[in-house]
């Protein structure tokens, strides 16, 4: 009596069509158990976008190390890099390292 009811419905027709049955089952398929499904294709999406991103960032990198290689190519500068980053000296010269009471580590900072 109800399936009679229904079977009358316009709806109940194209539901049960054979195209849209195998349709249906098609995109359920391809966005959900498929190797290239929705969430897959998502996921790489996602990671494309962070590669891109750190590219940007590593291209940044190399032209900031550019300018550095630059400027050390000239002796001047690098003789005031390698005194300021690794406390080099020359033959008989005393190098004082001053350091404020902020910037040394003590037992309550660890």
């Amino acid at each position: 009596m109800i399936f009679k009811k229904l079977r009358n419905k316009k709806w109940f027709g194209i539901a049960t069509n054979m195209y849209v049955l195998v349709l249906t089952v098609f995109v359920i398929w391809m966005i959900f158990f498929d190797t290239n499904s929705l969430f897959i294709h998502n996921e790489l999406q996602n990671q494309i976008e962070s590669l891109e991103k750190q590219k940007e960032y590593l291209k940044d990198e190399i032209a900031r190390d550019k300018k550095i290689i630059e400027k050390l190519s000239d002796p001047k500068e690098l003789e005031k890099f390698a005194r300021e980053q690794y406390f080099l000296k020359k033959k008989d010269e005393e190098i004082y390292l001053i350091e404020y009471q902020d910037s040394l580590k003590t037992k309550e900072d660890e």
